[in-house]
């Protein structure tokens, strides 16, 4: 059995930007417009997190320079 290989935020974000124009054309029937809201709701999700991870390592990332920078300041003292 082979693993689904994971979509890039990049890509969900095109497919979301795609069911988005999907539903605006109001050329889709109901049920095909329910299907393509419940998969919106599940990128919109992934995408939200991935957001939020890249948020708490960028912040950590920001600590991290914080730290050296400072560290560099008291060896220069």
């Amino acid at each position: 059995m082979t693993k689904k290989k994971e979509k890039s935020f990049e890509d969900n974000l095109k497919r979301l930007e795609e069911i988005t124009e999907q539903l605006e054309s109001e050329e889709i029937g109901l049920q095909e417009a329910i299907g393509l809201y419940e998969e919106g709701i599940k990128l919109s999700k992934m995408c939200y997190t991935t957001l939020q991870n890249a948020e708490l390592k960028v912040k950590k990332l920001h600590e991290q320079l914080e730290e050296n920078f400072n560290d560099e300041l008291e060896f220069d003292e």
